[in-house]
């Protein structure tokens, strides 16, 4: 591999360690160092190459934190704790618009993940934010509130309710049997 790929790889790689430390911190609030570099690692457990090593992914991370500490996308509180500052929540916002994504497995695993909120009508521009972003992401909607969808998908979750401050208003649910799911099988594709 040229420079170059190893150099756009390197940048790319520092953008997901980067993202992931964003995440940590917003869904958490504050986090210390020990707690964010052991929550990246849970958001990028599928990511790391087969054979890193545990001491260069803290490297790579603790790089990384400090480089959003620099750019003024995460500072430390009084505590010593990081938390993210307007700017860091600005761009967070920014990635995770473009970036809600879910890779499908090769095999469904027979299992329909279920997401309940409840957003109360004050914020129902929040809450149309919440539906059509569900529906881009390829979930069918139930009723109202509710929404179906075959594949693990909890990290997004997760992700959009740091991103919308919403943790509190949804619920994840995997569930294995959803009564007449013949048509949802159909819209998924899922047909035996």
């Amino acid at each position: 591999m040229g420079t170059l790929e190893k150099s756009i790889r390197r940048e790319i790689n520092l953008g997901k360690i980067q993202k992931a430390i964003l995440l940590s911190v917003a869904a958490v609030g504050i986090l210390s160092s020990p707690q964010a570099a052991s929550g990246v690692l849970k958001i990028l457990k599928n990511w790391w190459k087969e054979g890193s090593s545990e001491r260069n992914k803290i490297i790579s991370i603790n790089y990384s934190r400090r480089k959003l500490v620099n750019e003024g996308l995460l500072e430390y509180n009084e505590n010593g704790y990081l938390r993210l500052t307007p700017k860091g929540q600005k761009v967070l916002g920014e990635v995770e618009a473009r970036n809600y994504t879910i890779t499908k497995p090769r095999r469904w695993d027979k299992k329909w993940r279920v997401i309940i909120f409840d957003i109360k009508e004050e914020r129902r521009g929040l809450r149309d934010k919440v539906r059509n972003t569900l529906t881009n992401i390829g979930f069918i909607c139930l009723q109202k509130s509710v929404w179906i969808y075959p594949y693990d998908c909890e990290d997004l979750i997760n992700l959009i309710k740091a991103d919308f401050k919403i943790g509190k208003d949804v619920l994840y649910m995997i569930v294995d049997r959803v009564e007449n799911d013949g048509y949802i099988r159909e819209r998924f594709g899922l047909v035996n």
